[in-house]
């Protein structure tokens, strides 16, 4: 066993929702997902891939259809691009270690934006590299970048700058003229940027379509690589369909890596994608709306507790919170469990920058359901 893997921590949020297994009465909002299905017509669109036999391999890139409406829906959000700039993955985080292993060698410094979920960060230090963490800093429950601070941290030596935005687990996100500034200076440094950008439509801004995204600014050529995910604004984590854009030059060889690590994603499942893109221009704007209910919900509610410091996030699906008084997240989160039956993610599980604080996924399909948990933190607060 490499020394690398064994020092790897295992998921605290994995070991937090451990210590409420088997209790019913747990309301659980430690994981990054909606508590609703995926709809029925992207279920029924898989039923019927496999009913028509479509088990067999295939391409390393995807199906030549996904790639071609991914490429349309992409476009419709930013400027345009082809469907030779898409790569189909199996999930997110495949996406996310496919760019990792396309870009990172062993000894290769790479600058992170964090906190952040923490495979962002243990991909490239799996792979050998030396990992540079920038902050973001809280004001007041607001969590906000130092942009000068970040771009001193990226210099020619900078092989590779990860960013996450909408921020899992902070809701920050990029504005256009940081995106401008942090693309023009990579530009000069030669650092690739790996954007890792899921939650680019649950954003919650007034009449806005989709996060700002560096694929607004960018050319072609540029040394960039965005990651998708159907996971989180088309209600599919277990599905496990990602997408990676990358200039063109890099797609063959990214099908090469997609050969050695999962051959191709299943084809129901790349099925299943185009009816999720298919149905988009309803059920994505509709899914917004809803957690945006949810997280005005929850947040309202939160602000309303005695000790309580949160701020209303501008994207993603989690409120980051801290409670005056309890600095150790994790003893925290395992305490409001076991006494309160209230399950939230401890912040140190998203790097010590996040130790102090907790993470509580909004995407609920009931938001009664979150204020019950806000019930369950009162009485907490009042012991």
């Amino acid at each position: 066993m490499r020394q690398v893997i064994a020092d790897l921590s295992a998921s605290r949020i994995r070991e937090v929702a451990n210590a409420g297994l088997g209790r019913e009465d747990v309301l659980a909002f430690w994981f990054g997902e909606s508590d609703e299905v995926t709809p029925a017509g992207v279920r029924a669109a898989a039923q019927a891939s496999i009913e028509a036999g479509e088990t067999f391999y295939a391409h390393n890139l995807g199906l030549p259809a996904l790639r071609e409406a991914l490429a349309a829906y992409i476009s419709s959000l930013h400027r345009p691009l082809g469907a030779d700039r898409v790569a189909v993955t199996s999930s997110g985080v495949s996406a996310l270690m496919l760019a990792q292993q396309a870009l990172v060698d062993a000894g290769d410094e790479v600058v992170a934006v964090v906190p952040v979920w923490p495979n962002l960060t243990a991909q490239p230090a799996i792979l050998g590299a030396r990992v540079r963490r920038v902050s973001l800093h809280p004001r007041h429950g607001a969590w906000t970048l130092d942009l000068d601070e970040l771009l001193a941290a990226i210099t020619p030596a900078t092989r590779v700058l990860i960013v996450n935005a909408p921020n899992n687990p902070t809701g920050w996100t990029l504005q256009r003229a940081e995106i401008e500034a942090i693309l023009a200076h990579c530009r000069r440094t030669g650092t690739w940027i790996v954007s890792d950008e899921v939650y680019e439509r649950l954003y919650f801004a007034d009449g806005a379509v989709a996060a700002p995204s560096f694929l607004d600014v960018a050319e072609p050529e540029d040394r960039l690589l965005v990651v998708h995910s159907f996971s989180k604004s088309f209600l599919m984590t277990g599905w496990r369909l990602g997408s990676l854009v990358a200039p063109v030059p890099m797609i063959e060889q990214l099908g090469k890596l997609i050969e050695f690590n999962t051959s191709c994603a299943p084809v129901f499942v790349q099925r299943a994608g185009l009816a999720a893109l298919a149905a988009a221009p309803q059920s994505v704007p509709a899914l917004q709306a809803h957690l945006r209910c949810c997280r005005d919900t929850l947040v309202g509610a939160l602000q309303g507790l005695p000790r309580v410091e949160v701020a209303l996030p501008a994207g993603a699906m989690y409120a980051f919170l801290r409670v005056e008084g309890e600095s150790d997240s994790l003893a925290f989160a395992k305490r409001l469990v076991h006494d309160q039956g209230l399950g939230l993610a401890p912040g140190v599980a998203f790097g010590d920058e996040g130790q102090g604080w907790l993470r509580w996924c909004f995407a609920s399909q009931h938001p009664q359901r979150l204020l019950q948990g806000v019930e369950r933190l009162e009485r907490a607060l009042k012991l």
